[in-house]
């Protein structure tokens, strides 16, 4: 991603792509080609083989197997080992893609997802007139499972984040960990993780003819077990090799690993792909202990249920007392002309050209609270309203150049009081710019959140008038 891309921003691929490979499972030789498509398409895979070209959505209600890599199944028509491609329009920021096969499982290539990113990378990544609309997590949302000792929560965030843990009891792999800060990063960090499976899984896979795919020289191979002579024969003739051995580190000679923990990156990886079947963008910290593709796949429906049941209050922003602010009271003070006691945002924790998030904390203390209403202290709403004209006032001033300004209402639409404001309630107050600001007309979409919810909402137009 480069650093014009806008990530509240819907994207798409900017022209046709196409690869060509072999199913790891199926054996079947497939082609690829990821198309563009229109915002709010989400990723959906076309089976251009079959009568009809049925369409199957990337959803986790549709998950019908995860024994293997995540298998989608819709009306008797599959869709195998999805979640590497997946995995890749996510890192690479695509919201929008339609992937034709001609077969029934995604090439494997060399086991990661890099194979994928290249190509998207050659097709180009272009922005779409659509907003991206992300939905924060506002509480943790945990799974357990515990025949699998998997552990899976989701946390507040600013940021789509994800650590992952694993532990295999292995000598050779021991505890290892990965983690993903920043989405950007997932090209170079994540997606050349191939993945790996233990030898005694290969060698039954390989005794039921499971592993149909020819060259598996695209998976780690962990030494779990002590090998023969004649195993080791059996081996080289499957991966195409005079000889086969095993490393001091407890791996395959088929290949060099490209990371020391390559295999929880994989797992991270995997996290990705899976999650990406919930069918919104999150905003949130994900931490896996020991994930696979079942749990991924339970957590992700855990999720959208969530956020379905959720979804009146999606976009609340999130209130991290820790983040430093973008704006103190001091810095705040410097730009709105009001003071004590009118003054009415305390600081504000995100800014960008099309909107803006400030902070009240409501307290006892406030000057109204004595006459509005004794004994049964509420905010008045007009006040509530004023508050977020001071936030969207910072956010008009800090779009035109240099100067001082001063914002006056012209107008007050759409107002709706849903819940009372009272002490000891934090008010986040969230404007976005509906239009360009033109001739200083400033025209916005204010909503007041205390927690998850919706306490007052209104469309404000104000007007921008140089101080003279």
């Amino acid at each position: 991603m480069d650093s014009h891309f806008n990530p509240d921003k819907q994207h798409t691929l900017a022209q046709p792509v196409s690869i060509s490979g072999t199913g790891l499972h199926t054996g079947i030789k497939v082609d690829m080609t990821l198309k563009p498509a229109n915002a709010g398409f989400g990723y959906q895979f076309q089976r251009i083989d079959l009568a009809g070209q049925p369409i199957i959505k990337a959803d986790c209600d549709l998950v019908t197997d995860t024994s293997r890599g995540t298998t989608l199944e819709e009306n008797g028509v599959k869709i195998n080992t999805v979640e590497h491609v997946l995995a890749a329009l996510v890192g690479m920021g695509i919201d929008n893609c339609l992937i034709e096969m001609n077969g029934p499982e995604t090439p494997i290539m060399d086991g990661s997802s890099e194979p994928f990113v290249d190509i998207i990378e050659d097709s180009g990544v272009i922005e779409q007139d659509a907003a991206k609309d992300w939905y924060s997590i506002d509480t943790n949302i945990s799974h357990y499972d515990d025949k699998k000792r998997v552990e899976m929560v989701a946390m507040p965030s600013m940021d789509y984040q994800i650590t992952t843990l694993i532990d295999f009891n292995s000598p050779v792999l021991g505890t290892q960990h990965a983690g993903l800060k920043k989405i950007k990063d997932f090209k170079s960090q994540i997606a050349p993780c191939r993945t790996f499976c233990f030898l005694h899984e290969l060698e039954m896979l390989l005794d039921n003819n499971l592993v149909k795919g020819g060259d598996i020289n695209n998976a780690i191979v962990v030494v779990d077990k002590p090998v023969t002579e004649e195993e080791m024969g059996r081996l080289a003739r499957v991966f195409n090799r005079e000889k086969i051995e095993i490393k001091s580190e407890g791996y395959l000679n088929n290949l060099e690993l490209r990371f020391p923990n390559e295999p929880a990156r994989h797992k991270l990886l995997d996290v990705v792909g899976d999650l990406a079947l919930i069918g919104y963008p999150i905003k949130s910290h994900i931490i896996a202990n020991r994930p696979g593709h079942s749990t991924n796949v339970d957590f992700a429906r855990k999720i959208k249920h969530y956020i379905k049941k959720n979804k009146h209050v999606r976009n609340v922003p999130v209130y991290n007392p820790n983040q430093p602010p973008i704006y103190n009271l001091q810095q705040i003070e410097r730009t709105l002309p009001h003071r004590y006691p009118f003054l009415l945002v305390d600081k504000i924790i995100e800014l960008s050209d099309k909107h803006i998030v400030g902070i009240k904390n409501v307290t006892f203390n406030e000057p109204f609270f004595p006459g509005h209403f004794p004994g049964n202290p509420v905010m008045p709403g007009v006040l509530q309203i004023e508050a977020l004209a001071q936030t969207g006032g910072i956010l008009a001033i800090n779009s035109m150049p240099a100067q001082e300004y001063d914002t006056y209402f012209l107008k007050i639409d759409n107002c709706k009081f849903k819940q009372k404001v009272v002490p000891g309630d934090t008010m986040i107050l969230k404007m976005e710019l509906l239009s360009p600001i033109r001739r200083g007309i400033c025209e916005m979409r204010g909503t007041v959140f205390v927690g998850n919810k919706i306490a007052t909402e209104a469309d404000l137009v104000a007007q921008l008038v140089k101080r003279s």
